[in-house]
């Protein structure tokens, strides 16, 4: 293990108008990250940038860095985006499980159909700053939209192939070709009910997927999305970290040339990254967006 992300996440509300301690909660999980990274200074260091990762992987370390997994975890306010991207967070989830405001999730029917206009402007501002746009756990039109608006590269933080498994948090074919042109990636879950549309998996089904969409997106737009912090079974033969020797062997196996590989266990994310790293100089000259998103949260006075 070079580098991986620790996912800062708190459950969402179905309710998008009810007050939450969604923050607060968010800014505890992400205290939680750094002193877990300090107490272990000989394993881990905190990674904010595509170089430090590459200064850490060289040290022997493992290079930390934080995702949010969800827009509810910043009360869909840009001032606690930027914030949360001080203190580290360098990937969003536009949705959990539930819609947001200004965005469908894969999880409940339509409300959007997409993006909001507050959702656009806040796509911009997540490229203004440099955090990486996760389209994971958002609806296919939200998947589109996102893709028609961001001037960055998007990911797919923890999702797999629709055509392979037809669930609705993977990604159709149409959505791959358009990532593709936009040079985004699809880091492949391991999770089987989306892997094998089933309660077990195997190695084998995972590499499915990848080579799935190494054929419709080119294999410079895949990577590994484990989800192993959140999922509640593991395909056999893939139980851990200390398992993907055996992956990278079975895509070897399958024909994937070393230069493939090596794009698919880390160089292609880094890619990415860097990428969304060369949008936020391009747009240094712009001032912060200061749109708001009125909410009716009289349902939950007194609660």
């Amino acid at each position: 293990m070079g580098a991986q992300f620790w996912s800062a996440f708190i459950p969402c509300q179905a309710n998008l108008t009810v007050v939450t301690d969604d923050v607060r909660f968010t800014l505890e999980q992400v205290d939680l990250i750094k002193n877990i990274v300090r107490a272990y200074p000989d394993t881990f260091e905190l990674a904010t940038s595509t170089h430090d990762i590459h200064r850490i992987f060289k040290s022997g370390k493992i290079a930390s860095l934080i995702g949010l997994e969800g827009s509810h975890q910043v009360d869909n306010s840009l001032g606690n985006l930027r914030m949360l991207y001080e203190l580290g967070a360098r990937y969003m989830t536009l949705t959990h499980v539930c819609h947001s405001p200004w965005a469908d999730s894969c999880s409940m029917p339509p409300v959007h159909n997409g993006l909001t206009e507050f959702g656009e402007v806040f796509i911009g501002e997540m490229n203004r700053i440099g955090m990486m746009v996760d389209i994971s756990h958002v609806s296919h039109d939200t998947m589109r939209h996102v893709l028609r608006v961001s001037k960055a590269p998007v990911i797919f933080s923890h999702s797999s192939a629709y055509t392979v498994c037809p669930q609705p948090r993977n990604v159709p074919d149409d959505v791959l070709k358009t990532l593709s042109e936009k040079d985004g990636i699809v880091m492949v879950n391991f999770w089987p009910f989306i892997t094998a549309c089933a309660e077990n998996a195997t190695i084998s089904q995972v590499a499915d997927h990848i080579e799935h969409i190494a054929k419709v997106a080119g294999p410079k737009h895949v990577g590994f999305g484990s989800d192993f912090d959140g999922i509640t079974s593991t395909p056999e033969g893939l139980e851990d970290v200390s398992k993907y020797p055996d992956l990278v062997a079975e895509l070897l196996r399958r024909g994937f040339s070393d230069k493939d590989v090596e794009g698919v266990v880390g160089r292609n994310l880094l890619r990415v990254f860097g990428k969304v790293e060369e949008v936020k100089q391009q747009l240094r000259y712009l001032p912060p967006a200061e749109d708001k998103l009125f909410l009716e949260r009289s349902c939950a006075v007194g609660a």
